[in-house]
């Protein structure tokens, strides 16, 4: 039970921190969210709980083959917001639409 709550601190500070910085600097929040901070979190957890290198194998592999559709959420976003009329929360909506489509496009083509 404590692992879980450290998990969930640090994973929760991580979020706080990029949300506050992208309030001072859009520049350094970005760069600090663009990293793979979640991927790197959950490859950490998995190995802490498992001691396993071939399922951190098989998660590191299948997040590499979905980082690439998952760009058309920030692609279709930003095109949305600058210009749609649209409006925030409908263009979050149709980007997070469109990133879903991605995904299962990829998957078919993949074979993933």
């Amino acid at each position: 039970m404590i692992r879980y709550t450290l998990k969930l601190l640090i994973s929760a500070v991580i979020i706080v921190v990029v949300s506050e910085i992208s309030k001072r600097s859009s520049l350094l929040g970005g760069l600090i969210a663009s990293l793979p901070l979640t991927s790197m979190l959950a490859i950490l957890w998995l190995y802490i709980d498992t001691r396993d290198a071939e399922k951190v194998f098989a998660l590191s592999t299948n997040i590499l083959w979905f980082v690439i559709p998952s760009l058309i959420f920030f692609i279709s976003l930003s095109l949305l917001l600058k210009k749609s009329p649209l409006g925030f929360y409908p263009s979050f909506a149709l980007s997070a639409l469109f990133t879903m489509l991605a995904y299962y496009v990829f998957g078919k083509v993949a074979g993933v």
